[in-house]
């Protein structure tokens, strides 16, 4: 058996090259050509076989062992944000675009495990799929793929990816963060229009005022999780965003409404989406209005196998020691469409900690000066590699 650490370590600064590289193209959504292309060139050179999925912007790639056995994947996302950045770095983007929540280095850590697998696939019991996956920032990439057969053909027997970064603020640098059940919130979204009668801001009772009626309508949503949502059951309901009117002195027709909830339970996923159909309606009607309600069910509550994520543990100590694998005690509010994969077959999510620093200052995901530090980009390659033999070697 190899020395895990010894060959990934023997690529690091490869692993770094192809993470700067990404890093100068960033694309976003669900049209990744620059990104689909360099990376496929890398599998290329690397001799793994691969075929693309989402209109050729998701990678499926699959190292075959030298004998036949379960079939794990490892997945990463690629995709960026709409961010110019303002870094500083010498391989920063140029295009307006930025990676600005880590997806370049998911890239480049998948890439280095790919070739230390590869490169010692004869050793291997069963097989291994890459899952080079777009539009995770949105409008989400795992579920077509999914829908397009990337679990199957072999099917996917478990499944494993990480975030880099600092996503959990209880997870020191330099730890990796692991969570046996919920890790990450579900993510939809709410959007609302409330019709009315525009006036004279002087003469209101001509009017029916949408904007009142929308401040009745937020007011009351933001009872929903206080008072009809058990205390011990997590859950989120923000109004985000609200837009109408042109004037001082003017009512307008309509406002809009926008938002986000956040919950860890499918029922209560269900239970708010109907409480904010009912309520808004209910004011609005009372009021004199009309309203229109979206609720758009997106990505799902990311929940680990227990079970998956002990065998992970286990594996992970034969590279890091104990006390750098922490136990998260409370899930985190952000949302991950890993989670659909997690839907469909065992597997683990965890958190690398490796935030990086501009001019001292280390900033969060999302933000023009985020960066991470490079040199726990190895950990993660190697984590990949050390459970895929483990898992299929058992």
């Amino acid at each position: 058996m190899i020395n895990v650490l010894d060959e990934v370590k023997k690529i690091e600064s490869d692993i770094i090259k192809w993470r700067r590289d990404l890093h100068q193209i960033p694309e976003l959504n669900l049209e990744l050509p620059k990104t689909v292309k360099y990376i496929s060139e890398r599998l290329d050179e690397m001799g793994i076989e691969y075929h693309t999925l989402v209109e050729g912007n998701a990678i499926v790639a699959l190292i075959k062992g030298g004998q036949e056995g379960k079939t794990i994947a490892i997945r990463a996302d690629m995709d960026a944000l709409p961010i110019r950045e303002e870094t500083g770095l010498v391989f920063a983007s140029t295009n307006g675009n930025m990676h600005a929540c880590g997806h370049d280095g998911h890239a480049a850590m998948l890439l280095g495990a790919a070739k230390v697998l590869n490169d010692n696939r004869e050793s291997l019991k069963g097989n291994v799929k890459l899952l080079f996956q777009p539009g995770e920032e949105y409008p989400g990439g795992a579920l077509p793929m999914i829908e397009e057969g990337c679990l199957e053909n072999p099917k996917v027997d478990a499944i494993i990816g990480l975030h880099e970064g600092k996503i959990s603020k209880d997870v020191e640098k330099g730890k990796i963060g692991v969570s046996y059940g919920p890790m990450m919130a579900s993510m939809d979204r709410i959007f609302i229009k409330i019709k009315g009668k525009g006036s004279h801001g002087a003469y209101p009772e001509e009017s029916v005022d949408p904007i009142s009626t929308a401040a009745e309508v937020i007011s009351a949503l933001q009872r929903v999780v206080s008072r009809e949502i058990k205390a011990v059951d997590p859950a989120v309901l923000s109004v985000t965003r609200i837009q109408g009117g042109f004037n001082q002195n003017i009512i307008p027709d309509d406002v809009e409404l926008e938002g986000t909830v956040r919950t860890f339970n499918n029922e209560t996923r269900q239970f708010i989406a109907r409480r904010i159909e009912k309520i808004t309606k209910g004011i609005t009607g009372a009021m004199r209005a009309d309203c229109e309600v979206q609720y758009d069910f997106k990505y799902p509550p990311l929940i680990n196998s227990e079970e998956f994520t002990r065998f992970f543990v286990e594996s992970a100590k034969k590279i890091v020691p104990d006390e750098d694998i922490y136990e998260m005690k409370d899930p985190v509010m952000g949302g991950e469409d890993m989670a659909y994969f997690l839907e469909k077959v065992p597997g683990t999510f965890f958190f690398l900690s490796n935030p990086g620093e501009i001019d001292g200052v280390s900033y969060p995901h999302h933000n023009s000066k985020f960066d991470i530090d490079e040199n726990y980009l190895y950990v993660g390659s190697t984590l990949f590699v050390q459970l895929v033999m483990d898992f299929l070697n058992k």
